[in-house]
C-alpha cells in the first residue's frame, strides 16, 4: 500500500489551458457537486503535500485563490502548459494533473508519486485500456528541453514530444489496471472510471452520478 510521501523534491500542476469547446464554458470553473474542477484538482495535490499552482486558465475561477501562470504558446494544447509548468518548477519532480480528471483517486496519485519518486524514470505515465495518460502523471524538469523544441516546431503531440523529449531516457509506462489488482492502492473506482474526462455536460452528469455513489476528494 501506499506509504507518505516525502514532497520535499516535488512541485504540483493542474493544467487549465484548454479552450472548453465541447463544455461550452471554461471548465476549470464548472462545478461537481458544488465543488469547481479546479478547486478539485487542486486539493487532490494539497493533500499529497505539494506546493499547487495553474497553468493556462483563461479565466479567473470565483472563491479561488492560486498562482496562474500563462502559457508561451497559447491555444498549442497541454503541451505548452507542460511547457509553463517544468520552466516554472523549482523542484526534480513535477505532477501535472488536467483540471478535467476530478475522479482520479488521491490515494492512487500518492501511488504513483512514490513510484516515480524511486523510479528515476523521466516521466511516469499510466495506461488505462491500454492509452497513455500524459496529462495525469509526473515529469523530471530534464524534459524541458525537448518539450520546448516540440513546440517551437510545431508538434503538438503531448507522447509524442515526451518520447522525443526523453531522448533515450527510461520512460515508465504502467498499466493502471494491473496495478489496482496487485493492491497498490486502496481503489474505489475501477480505472476507466477514474480516468474519465468531464469534457462536456453529459460527462460532467455521468461524474456526479459516480460520485454520489463513492465520495471522495
Amino acid at each position: 500500500k501506499a506509504g507518505l510521501v516525502i514532497a520535499v523534491n516535488v512541485d504540483g500542476w493542474v493544467l487549465a489551458g484548454g479552450r472548453s469547446q465541447r463544455m461550452g464554458r471554461d471548465k476549470a470553473g464548472v462545478e461537481l457537486a458544488g465543488i469547481s474542477l479546479l478547486e478539485r484538482m487542486l486539493g487532490k495535490l494539497r493533500k499529497l503535500g505539494l506546493g499547487a499552482r495553474v497553468a493556462g486558465m483563461r479565466e479567473p475561477v470565483e472563491g479561488v485563490s492560486v498562482e496562474v501562470v500563462s502559457d508561451l504558446h497559447p491555444d498549442c494544447g497541454p503541451l505548452s502548459g507542460m511547457e509553463s509548468a517544468l520552466i516554472r518548477s523549482e523542484r526534480q519532480l513535477v505532477m501535472m494533473l488536467g483540471v478535467d480528471l476530478p475522479l482520479v483517486e488521491t490515494e492512487f496519485l500518492r501511488w504513483m508519486l512514490e513510484r516515480a519518486q524511486v523510479s528515476g524514470a523521466a516521466a511516469t505515465i499510466p495506461r488505462v485500456l491500454g492509452q497513455p495518460q500524459p496529462l495525469c502523471a509526473v515529469y523530471r524538469r530534464e524534459l524541458l528541453g525537448g518539450i520546448a523544441r516540440a513546440l517551437n516546431s510545431g508538434d503538438y503531440k503531448t507522447m509524442t514530444a515526451v518520447e522525443s523529449a526523453a531522448a533515450g531516457a527510461r520512460l515508465d509506462l504502467f498499466d493502471v489496471e494491473r496495478a489496482a489488482t496487485l493492491g497498490a492502492w486502496d481503489s474505489r473506482l475501477p480505472a476507466h472510471c477514474q480516468f474519465m474526462n468531464c469534457n462536456t455536460r453529459e460527462e460532467l452528469a455521468a461524474a456526479a452520478a459516480l460520485l454520489a455513489r463513492t465520495p471522495m476528494l
